[in-house]
């Protein structure tokens, strides 16, 4: 007969990161949901964690990642993503809709690209972006009713132009769109960057027997990513259409959308730890793992998103987990052009702020967790069951040592391919265990079971997304 009083788990005597700040605590866990959070839980326990010397957080909830099933055979699919992100402290993501044949931006997509992750199975828990392109506008209400968190859309080409691809939205098709997401009371996902600006400035590339790096970085200035964000602010203040920017990769874009925020639009931003790691300077010494739209910029360009982050200007930070088979990375080496552009980077998000954010540059474990679980969570409805430590909620765990020094390896990742620009990078903590809904998915020791459990997430209807409950 079971002791309905026990607990299943107790994780006991660690460092509770909680927005009030760090605490010695043990939490403990039953049927999957956090039911204790004290200085000392006297209740018996079937299991005991031992976490002294160990920070305790909520689950990262990853709102940005490319995994390109179905229908893309050698990509990056849900089985391998999902463990990586499990061994890099992730318990829920949020899968973009873009690199997917078909692309998720009609209901019979969706439905295909839920059949997948049924039948090849998912670590952790997980939610779907929509799409938003020229085609589709029709089908947004329905996309809404079957359970898409949102809906994604690029002001510029997403790269691929083969039949059935993700299509970039012009001003028309982004303006209709807005207002139909907004009556859906959905939030767009926007990659802002001037489609004018980037054709023209590669214009002058064309023909060239070699383009390099520099080349690519001179083609996607600055000014491309401000056009875009003025332009699709100005639309979401007359659509009152609630929008996130993704991956900006200036503190100059920051600014802008904070004085739009300040004005009352319903607007959030996220960067990626590649744009706070990296300088354009990395950029042409690594090559071509480096790649990525917005490119990664200057080191003002990387010290100002640091300093927007401690000023709370930034809301979360999602990896863009962009990955690609390797000879889609390897090209030619006279064309850095035609070289895919994607980072792949998931599981080191959290040990990358970790270490660089709280061990090398103080920044508060409460403010890291918020801009890693708790702020994507409630900006996509899926607060308060996800996103925090606290009774009721999801027991979604990660145990981090603060003192683990190791240096990343290609044989550490659990990549399909395994290929990343941290890969020799030296980081001075460690993900020790991940915890999905009470039930240990990682451990550094054994690595990720076979267990894929992880959950289709929809918001929680009663949640209002408004970018000032954050």
């Amino acid at each position: 007969m079971r002791d309905e009083n026990k607990l299943d788990c107790l994780i006991k005597g660690g460092s509770v990161v909680l927005p009030d700040g760090v605490h010695v605590m043990d939490i403990g866990i039953r049927d999957g949901v956090i039911v204790e959070i004290s200085p000392e839980i006297q209740i018996s326990s079937k299991r005991t964690i031992d976490a002294q010397g160990l920070f305790v957080m909520a689950g990262v909830v990853d709102a940005h990642v490319h995994f390109n099933e179905p229908g893309l055979g050698e990509w990056e699919g849900f089985a391998t993503g999902s463990a990586s992100l499990a061994a890099g402290g992730c318990t829920t993501y949020i899968d973009m809709p873009l690199n997917g044949l078909p692309p998720t931006v009609t209901v019979d997509a969706v439905r295909q690209k839920l059949d997948t992750v049924k039948v090849v199975g998912s670590h952790v828990d997980y939610a779907l972006w929509g799409g938003l392109v020229p085609s589709n506008l029709d089908d947004l209400e329905d996309l809404a009713n079957a359970g898409v968190i949102g809906f994604k859309a690029f002001m510029s080409s997403p790269g691929d132009t083969g039949e059935g691809c993700f299509k970039e939205v012009d001003d028309i098709a982004l303006y209709e769109g807005m207002k139909i997401i907004a009556r859906k009371n959905k939030v767009l996902a926007v990659h802002a960057e001037s489609e004018e600006i980037i054709v023209a400035l590669s214009e002058k590339y064309e023909g060239r027997k070699v383009r390099t790096a520099r080349d690519f970085l001179d083609s996607r200035p600055l000014a491309a990513e401000l056009d875009a964000v003025r332009r699709v602010l100005l639309f979401a203040e007359r659509t009152e259409c609630p929008l996130h920017l993704v991956h900006i990769s200036s503190p100059q874009a920051v600014d802008i959308i904070w004085e739009a925020k300040q004005n009352g639009v319903d607007v959030t931003v996220e960067t990626c730890p590649h744009y706070l790691m990296f300088t354009d300077e990395d950029v042409e010494r690594i090559g071509p793992l480096a790649k990525c739209a917005p490119p990664i910029r200057s080191s003002r360009e990387r010290e100002g998103l640091w300093a927007r982050i401690a000023e709370g200007k930034i809301d979360f930070i999602a990896s863009d987990h962009s990955p690609c088979p390797p000879s889609m990375k390897q090209g030619s080496e006279d064309d850095y052009f035609a070289i895919w552009g994607g980072i792949s980077g998931a599981q080191s998000m959290l040990e990358l702020m970790f270490d660089e954010g709280f061990l090398k540059r103080g920044l508060p474990l409460q403010l890291l967790s918020r801009l890693l679980s708790e702020a994507p969570a409630k900006r996509f409805g899926l607060f308060p069951r996800k996103g925090r430590l606290a009774v009721g909620a999801d027991a979604d765990i990660v145990l981090v040592h603060p003192d683990a020094p190791y240096v990343l390896k290609p044989e550490h990742l659990l990549y399909r391919h395994r290929q990343s620009v941290y890969a020799g990078r030296k980081f001075n903590c460690r993900v020790m265990l991940t915890m999905n809904r009470g039930v240990t998915v990682y451990t550094l020791d054994q690595g990720v079971g076979m267990a894929r459990g992880g959950n289709w997430q929809l918001a929680m209807p009663e949640t209002v997304r408004k970018r000032s409950a954050l």
